[in-house]
């Protein structure tokens, strides 16, 4: 591990919270381990398939495409996606950007490259599979990466000046809770940004591909439930934009 990619890890670990925690992490194996020897859960097929590490190797090239090609997001390239993502989390200077259920860490490298001095894009996931994908591939300067569960973000309240979660909360357990964590981490003034399944209209439509999104463990998301939460939280300057089976919805938290 490089020199700034080591610096970049301890200053991840820094900011885990509490203390007691902190000290309880390991870091061997290049990312900040808050689950030693707890596996990920696997209820469905396809958290099966983001445990699995031949998955990770070829989750950046050729599943993720594969799965936004299905979700209908025309038009919109990896590489769009990216800078959406840069522009809807307005990234700039030396921010403190968290990417929940980072996978490989393609994102959240791709983050921190917005960043300067000493911003920093930590990635976060349960998979070992993953974050050992990122370790391998996508640390850097300011992108370091935790294991750990984004039920429970290990966080003091608005430790980050921006938090994503992009195409991950139709998978996990509990989304809501997820959710809540995102907007409790984030600092007033801060951004949010996700990228989620949207149900589809009409409602035959919406029957056939929810049954079979259901058999695979994907949640589709009514179109206006992310907006709702985040009004109802206080979030300010939301924004969405639905794109086939996918949304983005961003905001802004109260000062």
């Amino acid at each position: 591990m490089s020199e700034s990619a080591e610096t970049a890890l301890h200053r991840a670990l820094a900011m885990i919270e509490p203390a007691t925690l902190r000290e309880l992490a390991r870091t061997d194996g290049g990312y900040v381990e808050l689950l030693p020897d707890v596996p990920a859960p696997n209820p469905s097929p396809a958290s099966i398939a983001m445990n699995n590490r031949v998955v990770a190797a070829i989750y950046e090239k050729l599943w993720r495409p594969f799965g936004v090609s299905m979700m209908g997001i025309a038009g919109m390239s990896m590489a769009a996606e990216r800078d959406k993502a840069v522009a809807d989390l307005r990234l700039h200077g030396p921010q403190r950007v968290l990417d929940v259920a980072c996978g490989p860490g393609n994102f959240t490298r791709f983050l921190s490259d917005a960043l300067t001095d000493d911003g920093l894009a930590v990635g976060f996931d349960i998979s070992e599979a993953m974050i050992a994908r990122a370790v391998a591939d996508n640390r850097g300067p300011r992108a370091a990466y935790v294991r750990g569960d984004a039920a429970h973000l290990p966080y003091s309240d608005g430790a980050f000046d921006a938090v994503c979660c992009y195409a991950a909360l139709y998978l996990v357990p509990k989304p809501m809770t997820v959710l809540d964590e995102l907007i409790r981490v984030v600092r007033p003034g801060g951004r949010i940004a996700i990228m989620t399944s949207c149900e589809p209209r009409p409602a035959p439509l919406g029957t056939v591909v929810g049954f079979g999104t259901g058999l695979a463990g994907v949640r589709m998301f009514p179109k206006n439930l992310f907006v709702d939460v985040f009004e109802a939280s206080g979030l300010t300057e939301i924004q969405q934009d639905v794109r086939g089976l996918a949304q983005f919805v961003s905001a802004t938290k109260a000062h």
